[in-house]
C-alpha cells in the first residue's frame, strides 16, 4: 500500500510539473506579446492549482476547484467580457486595435505621378522560393534578392536563355508560365522590393511599379501624416481624423465609457426602438405565461377528476408538444402559418374566402408567435398544475362541501390559494425564460416583419435578445457589437431583478404555506 501511495504521489507531481512547464512557456509567450491580462489570469490560476495540490490545508479546495473553474469560464468571464465590450466602440469599422490600424496604414502605398514601371519574369526553385527579374524601359535589368533589387547583367552565363532569347532559368530557378503566374499572384502581391529609396511592388498582372509610402505615424502627436498630400490626421473618437472632419478607414477600438448605455436612453432612434422592443418583450412574456398557465390549469383540473374515463390516455396525448423538440415544432408551425402555402390559410380561405397575412402583418405575426409558444408550454403548466392539485388534501373539499360551498367557491377559496403557493414561483421563472426565448422568435419570424423608419434593425416581432443579435450581426451600419453588449447587460439586469423578485416571492409564499 505504501508503495502504491508513493507511485501515485510521483505521478501526481510529474503531471503537475509537466503542466507547470507548459504554463511557463505560455506565460513567456504572453509576456512577449504584451498580453498582460491573460498572463495575470494564467499565472494566478497556476499558483492556485499548485497551492491546492501541494498544500494539506487546501485539501477541501480540491473538490471545489473544478466547479470554480467552470463557474469562472462559463459565467464570470463571459459577463466580464460583455461588460468590457459594452464600454467600447467595437463595431464594423472599429474592430482593430490602434496598433493594428497604424501597422495597416503604414503598409499602404501610392503610385506617384512620375513613377517608373518594369516588365518582369517570375521564377521559382524546387524549394518554392519566388524570385523576379525586372526589365526597365531603358534596358536595365534587376534581380530580386530578399527585399531588395540588385542590378544584373543578363548576358552572364548563369542566365540560361531559350529559343526566343529570353531568360528561362538561372541557378536552380525555373521561369513560370503565365498560367503559373496567375496562380502565384498572392505571393507576387506580397513582394515589397526596395530600390533607390522607393518601393517596387506589383502594379498590374504584367508590370511592377515604383511606389511611395502613403502614411506615416507621428508617435509624439498620436497622428497619421498623409505623405502624398501632407494632411495630418489626429486620433479622435476611434478614427484618425483630418482638421476638416475627414476620417481614414478603418477606425480602431477605444473605450467610450457608458456612451452605449446612454444611447439607449438619449439617442431618439435607439430609444424608440428599445422602448418598442421592450414593450413587446414584456407583452410576449406575460401573454404567453398567462394563456399557457390557464390552458394547462384547465386541462389539469379536468384530468384530475377521477371520474373522467381515459384520462391517462388524454394526459399522454396532451403532453406531446412538450415531448417534441421545440425547434422542430416551431419550424412546422412556421410552415402551417405560411401566407400562401400554409394549411391554416387554406382552411380560412375555404371558410371565409380570404387570407390572413400571418407572418407579414405585425399584429398577426405576434398573434401567431404567442399561439405557438402557448402550444409549446401549456404541457409544462399542465404537469405542474396536476402535481399541485394532487397535493391538496381532499378533506378540505369535503369540509367545504359540507359547509355548502359551490364548485366555484371551492375553486377560488381552496384550490387557487394552495395552487398559487406552488405554482407562482414557477410562473415567474417561466416569465424570465420566455423573456429571453430567442429560439421561437428566430425560427418563426426572425424578428420580422421590418418596421419602416427604424433606426436599428428592430423588427415588429423582435424581443430584446433577438434585437441584440441583429444589432451585433445584421445592422445596416455593420455589426454594432458595443451597443449590442450594452443591451445584453441591460437584459441581464432585468433578468437578475426578476430572479431576485422570484426568490423573495418564494420565501413569502413559504411563510404563507407554513401559516396555512
Amino acid at each position: 500500500m505504501a508503495g502504491r501511495a508513493v507511485v501515485a504521489q510521483g505521478v501526481k507531481l510529474g503531471l503537475l510539473a509537466l503542466l507547470d512547464g507548459g504554463v511557463v512557456w505560455a506565460a513567456i509567450s504572453l509576456l512577449l506579446r504584451a498580453d498582460y491580462i491573460p498572463f495575470a489570469i494564467l499565472t494566478a490560476g497556476a499558483f492556485l492549482l499548485n497551492y491546492v495540490v501541494l498544500s494539506r490545508r487546501a485539501y477541501p479546495l480540491r473538490f471545489l476547484l473544478p466547479g470554480l473553474v467552470f463557474l469562472f469560464a462559463m459565467v464570470v468571464y463571459p459577463i466580464g467580457y460583455t461588460i468590457n465590450v459594452s464600454l467600447t466602440n467595437l463595431q464594423t469599422g472599429n474592430l482593430l486595435t490602434k496598433a493594428q490600424v497604424v501597422a495597416q496604414l503604414e503598409g499602404r502605398y501610392y503610385l506617384p505621378p512620375d513613377h517608373e514601371t518594369f516588365t518582369y519574369w517570375a521564377f521559382r526553385n524546387p524549394q518554392g522560393e519566388l524570385r523576379v527579374i525586372l526589365l526597365a524601359e531603358d534596358g536595365r535589368s534587376y534581380l530580386s534578392e530578399r527585399n531588395t533589387l540588385l542590378p544584373v547583367d543578363l548576358t552572364d552565363p548563369r542566365f540560361v536563355r531559350g529559343a526566343d532569347g529570353t531568360v528561362v532559368a538561372f541557378d536552380d530557378f525555373t521561369r513560370l508560365s503565365w498560367a503559373q503566374i496567375y496562380q502565384s499572384l498572392p505571393a507576387l502581391e506580397r513582394l515589397d522590393l526596395m530600390w533607390e529609396g522607393v518601393h517596387v511592388r506589383l502594379a498590374t498582372v504584367r508590370e511592377f511599379g515604383t511606389y511611395l509610402r502613403k502614411y506615416e505615424y507621428l508617435r509624439d502627436a498620436d497622428a497619421i501624416r498623409d505623405l502624398e498630400t501632407g494632411i495630418v490626421y489626429t486620433a479622435r473618437e476611434g478614427y484618425f481624423t483630418s482638421p476638416d472632419g475627414v476620417r481614414i478607414e478603418p477606425g480602431f477600438q477605444i473605450y467610450v465609457g457608458f456612451r452605449n448605455y446612454l444611447d439607449v436612453l438619449r439617442n431618439p432612434g435607439v430609444r424608440a426602438d428599445f422602448t418598442r422592443v421592450f414593450g413587446w418583450t414584456v407583452a410576449w412574456s406575460f401573454l404567453t405565461v398567462f394563456f399557457s398557465f390557464w390552458v394547462g390549469l384547465v386541462l389539469a383540473y379536468l384530468l384530475n377528476d377521477p371520474y373522467v374515463r381515459g384520462r391517462f390516455f388524454y394526459r399522454s396525448l396532451l403532453i406531446i408538444p412538450y415531448a417534441m423538440p421545440a425547434f422542430i415544432s416551431a419550424l412546422v408551425w412556421a410552415g402551417l402559418f405560411n401566407t400562401d402555402l400554409g394549411v391554416i390559410n387554406r382552411i380560412i380561405g375555404e371558410l371565409f374566402g380570404t387570407k390572413v397575412r400571418w407572418l407579414q402583418d405585425p399584429f398577426w405575426a405576434r398573434t401567431a408567435l404567442i399561439f405557438i409558444n402557448v402550444w409549446l408550454t401549456y404541457p409544462y403548466m399542465m404537469i405542474v398544475s396536476l402535481g399541485a392539485l394532487q397535493s391538496i388534501p381532499k378533506e378540505m373539499y369535503e369540509a367545504a362541501r359540507v359547509d355548502g360551498a359551490t364548485g366555484w367557491q371551492r375553486f377560488w377559496t381552496i384550490t387557487m390559494p394552495l395552487l398559487w403557493v406552488s405554482v407562482a414561483p414557477l410562473l415567474i421563472g417561466s416569465f424570465a425564460f420566455t423573456f429571453n426565448n430567442f429560439t421561437i422568435i428566430w425560427l418563426v419570424t426572425a424578428g420580422r416583419p421590418a418596421v419602416l423608419g427604424a433606426a436599428t434593425p428592430a423588427g415588429a416581432t423582435d424581443i430584446l435578445i433577438s434585437w441584440t443579435y441583429r444589432l451585433a450581426f445584421e445592422g445596416d451600419r455593420g455589426n454594432q457589437l458595443g451597443l449590442a453588449s450594452a443591451v445584453s447587460i441591460i437584459i441581464f439586469v432585468i433578468i437578475a431583478t426578476i430572479s431576485a423578485v422570484n426568490f423573495r416571492f418564494t420565501r413569502a409564499l413559504e411563510d404563507v404555506s407554513r401559516g396555512v
